[in-house]
């Protein structure tokens, strides 16, 4: 279902994120891209809290680019069929909902993100290939 691993390590990079990537797994660098996703939306979150407008509107970025460019990149179309292709479009869902959050300051649309993100990543963290492997 997963597919281009170069592209979630390339959007993990390219957000300044600090790990040794060249060394990860493609399954690795899918929980890498969910933490930096869910870090950068608890900082907006935070700084949505304190009235900080453009550090808010940064860390939001930060996660729609992590979402899009990296999450739902790595989707293997090709191989995930319906699966892929539902959470493609969780993943368009919850960049909308991020920008609707950056656009109003809506705290409670970072926090469904959060969710939804959190429930897919301890998924993901369930199937750890290098663990069934022992």
């Amino acid at each position: 279902m997963f597919g281009r691993p170069g592209s979630p390590a390339k959007a993990y990079a390219d957000l300044g994120r600090e790990s040794d990537i060249s060394t990860a797994s493609p399954h690795r660098l899918i929980v890498l891209l969910f933490e930096g996703a869910e870090t950068a939306i608890n900082v907006a979150r935070v700084h949505a809290e304190q009235g900080n407008i453009a550090e808010r509107g940064t860390n939001l970025s930060k996660a729609i680019e992590i979402i899009s460019n990296g999450l739902k990149v790595s989707l293997d179309m090709s191989q995930g069929g319906e699966l892929a292709a539902r959470l493609a479009a969780l993943y368009d869902y919850m960049v909308s909902r991020l920008l609707w959050a950056n656009m109003k300051n809506d705290v409670s649309a970072m926090k469904e993100v959060l969710s939804l993100l959190s429930e897919i990543h301890g998924a993901w963290a369930q199937i750890d290939p290098d663990k069934q492997q022992q």
